[in-house]
Parts: structure tokens; sequence; C-alpha cells
């Protein structure tokens, strides 16, 4: 009987191994999606939400952020380069539209929700509903 080393050191090599397979199958079928866009951060804090996204490329005027709920939704395109070329070598950096919804850890107040935009990474700012905010309870001495 022959024995593998490394089957003794990881049972599961193989199954790893047969699901990183079937993981480029379907991403060939459906196109492939390495990683959310954009890609973010998420915060909390006593009064508010704060949430991070990387947007390299994209302008503040193609940006479209709206809250409902406990969802934020980032929307946006990132413009193509102009390369006078005929064919690419690799490419990687994503173009055309994109759409992305963060579930909220907590409700927050819509009416309280600030964004900033400086090289390329934006700022949401979500006040927590006053529900949702930690609520100091007075102790009485009996």
């Amino acid at each position: 009987m022959t024995v593998y080393r490394w089957a003794l050191t990881d049972p599961w090599r193989e199954i790893r191994q047969l699901q990183r397979e079937m993981n480029t199958i379907f991403e060939s079928a459906f196109g492939r999606r390495e990683g959310a866009m954009p890609a973010c951060n998420v915060w909390t804090g006593d009064e508010d939400v704060l949430v991070t996204c990387e947007l390299p490329g994209v302008t503040m005027e193609d940006l479209d952020i709206s809250v409902m709920g406990d969802t934020l939704t980032i929307a946006g395109s990132r413009k193509g380069e102009d390369v006078d070329r005929s064919a690419y070598h690799r490419r990687e950096r994503r173009t055309g539209p994109f759409s992305r919804s963060i579930q909220l850890p907590t409700r927050v107040d819509p009416a309280k929700v600030e964004a900033d935009y400086k090289n390329g990474v934006l700022n949401v700012r979500l006040a927590k509903a006053a529900e949702e905010k930690p609520r100091k309870i007075e102790i009485k001495s009996a």
C-alpha cells in the first residue's frame, strides 16, 4: 500500500482542489466576480455608522448614493481608458456601471447622512436612528 505524505498532513487537499476547479468553471460560465465593486469597509460607533469605499478613477459626478431602511446603495460608472491600441495584453481594472448594496448593522436616520469624496475614497457617515443609540439609564437610590 502506498501512503502519500501529503495525504497524512492534509486530508482535505483534494476536496479543496476540486472546489477551486468548480469555481473556475462557474466563473467562466457566469462571468468572473473576484470581489464586489467597490471594495468597502463598515465601522460602527455609538452615534453613527461609517462606510468607506475605494473608487479610483470614478468622478464625483458619476456617483449616486441612496439609503433605504437599513441598506446603503452606492452606484456609479467608471469610464474606460482611451488607449490607442487594438488589443489588451492584460485588463484587470473594471470599467462600466457598478452598483453595491450594503446592509447596515443598524437602522439609520436617512435625513442625517453625510458623504465626502477625496483621492478616490468615498466616506459616508450615517447617523444611527434615535432608537438605536445607547441610552444612559439613571440609577436611583432606594
